[in-house]
């Protein structure tokens, strides 16, 4: 699950719309979901409850510097 996230020095952003505007990653494997949210923390991001709860029963949310928000869901995606 190859992903990246971008930034560019000396150039503002705004902020999230809300706190409910998710990208969420959906890593079934529960060692390969550990290992991708010590990643997020070692990238700076923090760790924040999630507006809506549901994300907080399998997922863990994070949270950037600009308040966009990060959910890896330790689940598989089903339609």
């Amino acid at each position: 699950m190859p992903a990246e996230f971008t930034t560019q020095r000396g150039h503002q952003v705004g902020k999230a719309p809300t706190q409910d505007h998710l990208l969420v990653f959906y890593l079934p494997d529960r060692d390969e979901w550990e290992a991708s949210c010590a990643r997020m923390l070692a990238a700076g991001f923090q760790r924040v409850p999630s507006y809506n709860p549901y994300w907080d029963m399998h997922g863990r949310t994070f949270e950037d510097l600009d308040g966009y928000r990060v959910v890896l869901q330790n689940a598989a995606w089903t339609m």
